[in-house]
């Protein structure tokens, strides 16, 4: 009974707010338009629709705020005017009662609360949708924020992602754009992001691998874990003290570089999307404070580790590759990686594909180059694929939307800021390191430990492979390893002349100066 309240509270609301408009165009069932048609008789809209849209989240509770900035990040699918409403979605919602927090937080220690902090402070410095942050002092003297998952979250989630199910398949039945919109699979993407951040070790987790990866770049802070107060429910980290990024007159009164700032971010995100592949996707400026603190004067403090990007190898290379062919124009070679990567369908025209991208990026280039949009030339990249069948991968989404962010940001912070010139640099000198000399002997000492261990039984492992093998095969196996032991020679060989070569230049260099002295 329960449960059909709540869908029939959802479905007012939906229809009081005009959702049925944004979602259900292209109707297919003429009994379903014709019964909305009656229901809402009457009603008058005045507000756009993707204002509309952000309104009924809102009224329908937290779950649905942050499914609708879920949604906002797929920009793929969804139309500009109502992706940019719902990115405007905050997480300011009512904190829950401090009685209920301190409960919480005794359950998932086991002990009284003074028997873990000296101090508590009842009321909280951040709400959001999921969780609320406390600060407090450890009984050692620490400085501490507290972070203390909503109570019953998970319960009231999974009721709340059973209504979107239903919703979602109802949509794809009777909407003409429903297989298109794929409202299935961002319920699913949905469900993850969430039951993720629901899990607060998780988050835990992601902080102490982006605080380590981060440790030698000296422009970013991320707060240490205090591991022995970390639970599902409950975590406890390092308190940071910052000002707001987005108080830009703040930072400028206080002595903070503005435009080095801007410079940083972009340094920051492209350090973790190509050399870490492992990037902080939640970079909205209510997660970033700037530190102004004598010893990290000016350096981002990172907040916020629920949602995390990854990259493969493979991924960071079609990025990488893809970005520099639009910095040299270089349209067929951007046509052709999308047919490599397989996500396009394999009768797909280079030509055809190779026109249409060139259509999307050509108007950009005619402006100066700080006055391009990176984050949008790759929205409309996906736009374009979508005409073409491609399958966009959910990882490189949640970039483009972390990508919008961070260009966002620093334009806020200088708008001059030429994210292109700051980039490409960057993604050369990655793309160099992969190919040349030090991404082959990167790739070897990473190897070598695997190789340490087969070469010893690689004898025995041939001879049984021999024995055990047919006459023909036998004969195509040795020629195999006669061609194997042959490459190998000329590698070494190589090795060795290049090692010879560099050693000639040192002594070039140096012999002349040891004989002066």
């Amino acid at each position: 009974m329960k449960r059909l309240f709540r869908l029939w509270f959802i479905a007012l609301t939906l229809l009081r707010y005009g959702v049925d408009e944004v979602a259900l165009q292209g109707l297919r069932h003429p009994s379903v338009r014709l019964l909305l048609r009656v229901v809402t008789f009457g009603r008058r809209l005045e507000a756009p629709r993707g204002v509309r849209l952000r309104l009924a989240l809102e009224r329908l509770g937290p779950i649905f705020v942050k499914f609708g900035q879920v949604l906002s990040t797929r920009r793929d699918l969804l139309p500009p005017d109502i992706a940019d409403e719902l990115a405007r979605l905050q997480d300011n919602v009512p904190p829950f009662p401090a009685a209920m927090a301190v409960a919480m937080v005794e359950q998932a220690f086991g002990r009284p609360l003074d028997a873990v902090f000296a101090s508590f402070e009842r009321t909280p410095v951040a709400s959001a949708s999921i969780a609320q942050v406390h600060f407090a002092v450890l009984l050692d003297g620490r400085e501490v924020a507290v972070k203390v998952l909503r109570p019953g979250m998970l319960r009231v989630i999974n009721e709340d992602l059973a209504l979107l199910r239903t919703l979602a398949n109802w949509v794809e039945r009777v909407s003409a754009d429903g297989k298109r919109l794929r409202p299935r699979e961002v319920v699913a993407e949905f469900d993850k992001y969430l039951h993720d951040e629901l899990d607060l070790v998780r988050e835990a987790a992601n902080a102490a691998q982006l605080r380590r990866n981060m440790a030698g770049l000296n422009l970013v802070i991320v707060p240490e874990m205090i591991w022995d107060l970390c639970t599902e429910q409950v975590i406890v980290m390092q308190r940071m003290n910052g000002v707001p990024i987005s108080q830009v007159q703040r930072l400028r009164d206080a002595g903070v570089d503005i435009k080095k700032l801007a410079r940083d971010g972009v340094t920051i995100f492209f350090t973790q999307v190509f050399r870490d592949g492992f990037f902080h996707a939640d970079m909205h400026p209510g997660n970033i404070l700037v530190s102004l603190d004598e010893a990290s004067f000016g350096r981002y403090i990172a907040l916020d580790f629920g949602i995390i990007g990854t990259l493969t190898e493979y991924d960071k290379d079609y990025l990488a590759q893809n970005f520099i062919a639009f910095f040299r124009r270089n349209y067929k070679r951007v046509a052709e990686l999308h047919l490599e990567s397989g996500w396009v369908p394999p009768g797909t025209r280079i030509d055809e594909l190779e026109a249409a991208i060139r259509a999307c990026c050509e108007p950009h280039f005619d402006k100066p180059l700080k006055d391009i949009s990176l984050g949008q030339v790759l929205l409309r990249l996906f736009q374009t694929s979508r005409r073409f069948n491609v399958e966009i991968q959910p990882q490189l989404v949640l970039l483009q939307k972390t990508l919008l962010n961070v260009e966002g940001l620093g334009r806020q912070l200088d708008p001059d800021l030429d994210l292109w010139s700051t980039a490409q640099p960057f993604l050369e000198r990655w793309m160099n390191e992969q190919i040349g000399w030090r991404g082959l002997w990167e790739r070897l000492k990473n190897e070598a430990p695997r190789y340490a261990k087969l070469l010893p039984e690689l004898p025995r492992l041939l001879h049984h492979s021999l024995s055990a093998t047919p006459q023909g095969e036998r004969r195509e196996l040795e020629l195999l390893l006669a061609e194997q032991r042959r490459t190998n020679r000329l590698l070494i060989a190589a090795l060795i002349g290049g090692a010879g070569f560099l050693l000639g230049l040192v002594a070039a260099q140096v012999m002349p100066a040891l004989a002066a002295w």
